[in-house]
């Protein structure tokens, strides 16, 4: 993994070893797209490390991963109405002319088919 920065004055990309602090204007990249990355034409690119190891799990991600499961243990299932369950048909919120008027010559469902020019 890898951080990077632009240096807009400069028109620069820094890409380096990954941060340990967030930064507003900074992005982390996974391997690939850290070797895979290319800048504006016009640009430099630096790069700061050339072997991209995986960051090692922290108390943060861990924290972070406690918090998800008790906040979704905490959410109450909502209960699903018979329009929400699959296989049922979608509640109506509108309704279509009746066939035959403005040219209608046929119907599937909600589809219809209409009489041409030529007809």
């Amino acid at each position: 993994m890898a951080t990077l920065t632009y240096v807009y004055g400069d028109s620069t990309a820094v890409l380096g070893p990954l941060s340990t602090s967030a930064e507003p204007h900074a992005y982390d990249l996974c391997e690939v797209h850290a070797e895979r990355l290319t800048v504006p034409r016009g640009w430099d690119v630096v790069r700061l490390a050339t072997d991209f190891v995986p960051a090692s799990p922290s108390d943060d991600d861990l924290v972070a991963l406690a918090d998800a499961v008790r906040e979704a243990s905490r959410t109450k299932p909502q209960r699903s109405t018979p329009a929400m369950r699959p296989g049922s048909a979608a509640p109506v919120t509108h309704r279509l002319p009746e066939s035959g008027v403005d040219g209608e010559i046929g119907r599937r469902g909600h589809l219809r088919v209409l009489r041409g020019d030529g007809e």
